[in-house]
């Protein structure tokens, strides 16, 4: 008689289930070489933060706070010093980035400026004349983020122009310091013409060929006496902010022209430029093109 019962499966594991869209879901969240998005959108909030910074500079600057509009500016610029660094340290420099990067720094660096300048130098005293060349500031940043994507320094470890979060925050400086004077100084007001001629100065040597150090070489781990004055500049900082922030600022602007007249004077001619690398580079490598 024959045995009527199904024979027993051979023990082993359980078969898997198919996993269907949650697999392809979980493909997706990994890009080329195992990194995940997540560490591609992190440096991408930061440059948010940057672009959220000078949104509010802006509307700070159209309700008449000069105060907090520059306030708005120096946050933008630590934003933008805090989202590159987090990329290279990820691995997650990407061309979207970069351009992302230069379109929130158009903003930030820009157009705040720009309003700020407008305002609290009461340009608008100037007429027509007063937001055109509050315009001109805009407008150079706008045109130097634009080379320097597409072309780097020619020099090594310096700036071809002054950069434009320099330049912004010697506009956010500046109303810091007038506001300083003007409760030390009973009454004192600077003429809309000075703050208009500081505002296009600012944004030729944005667009200029002068070149500013980047002081990226300086190393504080290493170096003891660039650690002590760091130190000394930070506590000079925090005795009056108002008016080291100021100094420090007209400081850095007119080493460049500083710089280049004395060696035109000496024959101190700068070491020989630096080839231009494949696809340009940004004035701040945030979110590098090709390191994707």
């Amino acid at each position: 008689m024959s045995d009527v019962w199904p024979s027993r499966p051979a023990a082993g594991p359980p078969p898997r289930e198919p996993l269907g869209g949650l697999g392809r879901r979980r493909r997706r969240r990994r890009t080329r070489g195992g990194r995940r998005r997540g560490l591609y959108l992190l440096p991408s909030l930061f440059t948010t933060g940057n672009l959220f910074s000078g949104f509010y500079a802006i509307v700070q600057a159209t309700l008449g706070d000069p105060w907090n509009a520059a306030l708005g500016i120096v946050g933008a610029a630590i934003f933008d010093a805090l989202d590159g660094r987090i990329a290279r340290l990820a691995g997650a420099t990407s061309k979207f980035g970069a351009e992302y990067d230069s379109l929130a720094d158009v903003v930030s660096f820009g157009i705040a400026p720009a309003m700020l300048a407008f305002t609290a130098g009461d340009l608008q005293e100037l007429g027509r004349k007063g937001w055109v060349l509050a315009f001109v500031f805009a407008v150079c940043a706008a045109l130097r983020l634009a080379r320097f994507n597409v072309a780097p320094s020619r020099w090594h470890g310096r700036f071809e122009g002054l950069p434009s979060p320099a330049a912004a925050g010697m506009v956010a400086a500046s109303v810091w310091f007038m506001g300083f004077l003007r409760e030390t100084l009973v009454d004192f007001h600077f003429p809309p013409v000075v703050a208009a001629i500081g505002t296009v100065t600012l944004g030729l040597l944005m667009v200029s060929t002068i070149p500013y150090r980047s002081f990226k070489e300086i190393d504080l781990r290493h170096s003891y006496g660039t650690l002590v004055l760091v130190v000394i500049a930070l506590a000079l900082v925090l005795f009056e902010p108002s008016v080291m922030l100021f100094a420090l600022g007209l400081a850095f602007v007119a080493s460049g022209p500083v710089e280049w007249a004395w060696r035109r004077w000496t024959g101190n001619a700068l070491p020989e430029p630096s080839p231009p690398a494949e696809g340009g580079a940004n004035e701040d490598p945030i979110h590098e093109p090709g390191h994707a």
